[in-house]
């Protein structure tokens, strides 16, 4: 039932939330601190592009480090086209390295320049590779010609798969480049640190990606395994990273690495949303992301050996084309994005539990475009340097850890309905919760499929079982909203200038940082119980942290 607000809305610290007359409904959040449901996995820290030179260019440096902050040298990045032939000039969808070429006597050239710069950005700003193992290099590619797409926005997608997507002409020469190439990491970086990196073979070999047979790709993926782990016998190893989550396909996959005896220390598919532009605004498809997962991890439960093996969602996403534009992709610049972040994750883990797997990551396809318009709508993480709040929302997990909790709320739409229907008809007014040796940090988010406008929640945060001899905490508040946590609103309220001026732009990066709803307070805890009011606006994200000595 709706209620009026008339006036003012205060949350936190006295902050006013909302002037004027204000539509809100209630919802009641309870989260318990003596009930651990186990581990709160930080399964946010994965994400890629299909870009891999951006990640030394000016804003791409810049991002990573941004990355690295969040959870020093426990950030892990995947990228495309990391053996894919080329002098390292980026475009959309593309990249190359030149690790591979052949001289006149066709003998194997390797040169480690780019691929070393790459990596190297990564880990001089607290990020690791999520190797990739791909493309085929157009030396080795058994069609070879044409080579380099020369794709943008609009053109059919599948006009990407040119002579880099084929099989190798001679699978020892692919074998033998790996193993050198691993080789070479080591010798760079160090064993070590080495053998803490993810490796798998290639993208989506059941999608256009792979122009070969499913068959041809278990003899890639087993010749690329044999050749990381000659050079690193206790590399971390797996795979397919596949497009979705086709029973048929990974229960093919698993079962010829069991068979073959191919080592697998992860497992992963991908899992995408599916968007549109409806009645003149976006409406998000979160229920085939979800249900995706929820396949995935049912299919990979059925088989006993492989119940507790690793499992990283290697492309987790509201859709599949970050480069691509269009009208059914406006959600990406604002809160849409950020809040469709928190309640997803939030899900997987969820179906985790239900399905008792091993749940480590899931990675979000998403990074910069360099040198693009302000805010062009691609999928990232940032634009132009600026942070959007998507980003915010992994600023916000980065201060989540150790045990989660156990949290209800009068306002969450079941997962079962989720699943089925997605988020339709009520919000999605929901919380994730978790627990350290001196902090509780609860995640609300209000969350729905349709982006427009609507009424507030007033939510009730009711906390109970804060440790016994607690008398004080302290009580803060980061927010993502239209005001808070976002550069993208501000330039729109600029008059979305197409070159800000240096005072412009310093205040759209101080827009895009997590903004605090007011100074931290201080609060009295009776009995281990601690009762918090604030209204969320839709689409928005807080992140309640309580701190105690």
């Amino acid at each position: 039932m709706n209620t009026t607000v008339v006036a003012m809305v205060v949350g936190l610290a006295g902050v006013p939330q909302a002037t004027g007359e204000e539509w809100t409904f209630p919802v009641t959040v309870r989260v318990d601190a003596a009930r651990p449901l186990g581990e709160l996995t930080p399964i946010w820290r994965f994400f890629g592009s299909d870009e891999p030179n951006y990640a030394h260019m000016k804003d791409g440096r810049k991002l990573l480090a941004d990355l690295g902050e969040l959870s020093p040298d426990n950030v892990y990045f995947r990228a495309h086209n990391l053996l894919t032939s080329g002098d390292g000039t980026p475009a959309l969808k593309w990249g190359s390295t030149n690790v591979y070429t052949e001289d006149a006597e066709g003998q194997p050239v390797y040169d480690w320049t780019i691929v070393d710069r790459i990596f190297d950005t990564y880990i001089e700003r607290g990020v690791r590779p999520y190797v990739e193992v791909g493309f085929m290099p157009k030396a080795l590619s058994t069609r070879p010609e044409p080579y380099q797409h020369e794709w943008r926005p609009g053109l059919p997608y599948d006009e990407i798969f040119t002579g880099w997507a084929y099989p190798p002409k001679d699978y020892q020469r692919w074998e033998d480049l790996v193993h050198r190439w691993v080789e070479h990491c080591v010798e760079r970086y160090g064993r070590a640190e080495v053998a803490t990196w993810y490796w798998e073979t290639w993208n989506e070999a059941n999608f256009g990606y792979w122009q070969g047979t499913f068959e041809e790709f278990l003899k890639l993926h087993d010749r690329t395994i044999a050749g990381v782990r000659r050079a690193l016998p206790e590399a971390r190893v797996g795979g397919p990273d596949m497009a979705g989550s086709d029973p048929e396909y990974l229960r093919a996959f698993l079962e010829h690495c069991l068979e073959k005896v191919t080592p697998l220390d992860f497992i992963a598919f991908h899992a995408k949303g599916q968007p549109r532009y409806v009645e003149g605004h976006v409406q998000m498809g979160i229920a085939r992301q979800l249900a995706t997962i929820a396949q995935g991890f049912a299919t990979i439960a059925t088989f006993p050996k492989l119940r507790r093996t690793p499992i990283v969602i290697g492309e987790s996403d509201p859709e599949g084309c970050a480069a691509c534009q269009g009208p059914q992709l406006a959600y990406r610049n604002g809160t849409m994005y950020s809040s469709y972040t928190a309640a997803s994750f939030a899900r997987t883990h969820d179906l985790a539990e239900k399905h008792g797997v091993n749940l480590q990551g899931a990675l979000t396809w998403a990074f910069e475009f360099e040198d693009q318009a302000y805010f062009a709508g691609f999928r990232s993480l940032a634009s132009n340097g600026l942070p959007l709040p998507v980003l915010n929302v992994f600023r916000m997990f980065s201060r989540m850890g150790g045990r989660r909790v156990s949290v209800e709320s009068s306002g969450a739409v079941p997962l079962d309905t989720i699943l089925e229907e997605g988020v339709r008809e009520a919000p999605d007014v929901a919380a994730l919760a978790g627990l350290e040796t001196s902090r509780l940090a609860i995640m609300v988010w209000h969350y729905h499929d349709d982006d427009v406008a609507g009424p507030g929640a007033a939510v009730q945060l009711d906390v109970a079982g804060l440790p016994s001899g607690v008398g004080e905490v302290k009580v803060s508040h980061h927010r993502i909203d239209e005001h808070h946590s976002n550069a993208y609103s501000a330039w729109k309220r600029m008059g979305s200038p197409v070159a800000p001026t240096r005072q412009q732009y310093d205040e759209l990066e101080e827009a895009s940082q997590l903004a605090l709803m007011g100074p931290p307070e201080t609060r009295r805890v009776e009995g281990g119980a601690l009762k918090l009011r604030f209204t969320l606006p839709r689409q928005g994200v807080s992140l309640l942290t309580i701190d105690w000595p």
